[in-house]
């Protein structure tokens, strides 16, 4: 009988630790590649400080933001799906 909760062993009805980090890590790992894009860019806008560079990279950053922000809830929601189908099919 597959679980009826994601994240949980089905013998012992305890949380399922390897499971959920083998989850979190590639979200981890897509927060830290557009967070490192968007430090960069503020880094360097606030290097500039002042011209019009500054502005465009400030620019820049808060847009690798926004679509950083979107890749990763596209990404959560996709694997959620993946997910929820595994444990429908492993049900059957």
């Amino acid at each position: 009988m597959p679980p009826d909760r994601p994240f949980f062993d089905p013998e012992t009805e305890e949380v399922d630790v390897d499971w959920i980090l083998e989850e979190a890590v590639p979200i981890a790992k897509l927060v830290l590649l557009f967070g490192a894009v968007v430090a960069l860019s503020f880094l360097l806008a606030s290097i500039f400080g002042g011209s019009g560079i500054s502005l465009l990279l400030a620019v820049v950053g808060q847009f690798v933001a926004a679509v950083g922000t979107g890749v990763v809830l596209l990404y959560v929601i996709v694997r959620a799906r993946q997910v929820s189908d595994e444990l429908d099919e492993s049900d059957r």
